[in-house]
């Protein structure tokens, strides 16, 4: 399937749905927990960015177009775009957001760990927070350097974002 065809020759939905290199992937809905800490994270961060005018915050499903021409459209759990970044959003968003996370279930890990992770980088996502429930630990991935670097908070641990260097958060009050 073509990008075009995905955006405008099928339904719009609330499933989670994703574009991967031509291939439509429809996993199963989230559990509740799941979704409980996608709000979480999402809240932490609009809690944030909002009220000081970094960017804006979203969640999924929302369409985000890494690459037209390769059909690649993912669905980050959450995802925040900077100010400066504000024009690539549109009804979806057009390019890569400046973070996003993704949180971590069985069946989905291996495809959030290692390929979307790589598109991420490759696509320009300046960080990535992958969000494990089962071992209530936070890692980020920091691509604004030449590697990338990864960071775990688990517990008291704080949350160190390049992305967003005033966030005081800890891996706690995300599982809490």
């Amino acid at each position: 399937m073509t990008t075009e065809q995905y955006l405008y020759d099928t339904e719009e939905t609330n499933r989670i749905r994703e574009l991967a290199l031509g291939v439509v992937r429809e996993p199963p809905a989230p559990f509740f927990s799941h979704q409980s800490l996608v709000l979480k994270v999402a809240r932490l961060l609009g809690d944030h960015v909002e009220p000081r005018g970094l960017g804006r915050v979203a969640v999924a499903p929302l369409d985000v177009i890494l690459d037209r021409e390769r059909a690649l459209i993912v669905q980050p759990d959450v995802l925040f775009v900077s100010t400066a970044r504000l024009s690539i959003i549109r009804d979806q968003v057009w390019g890569a957001p400046d973070l996003v996370a993704e949180i971590l279930s069985h069946g989905n890990e291996y495809r959030d760990r290692v390929e979307k992770l790589g598109w991420y980088r490759q696509y320009g996502v300046r960080e990535c927070w992958l969000v494990d429930l089962s071992l209530e630990l936070v890692t980020l991935v920091d691509f604004t350097g030449p590697f990338p670097v990864k960071r775990v908070a688990k517990g008291v641990d704080s949350i160190r974002s390049s992305v967003l260097p005033a966030l005081e958060a800890s891996a706690f009050g995300v599982f809490s």
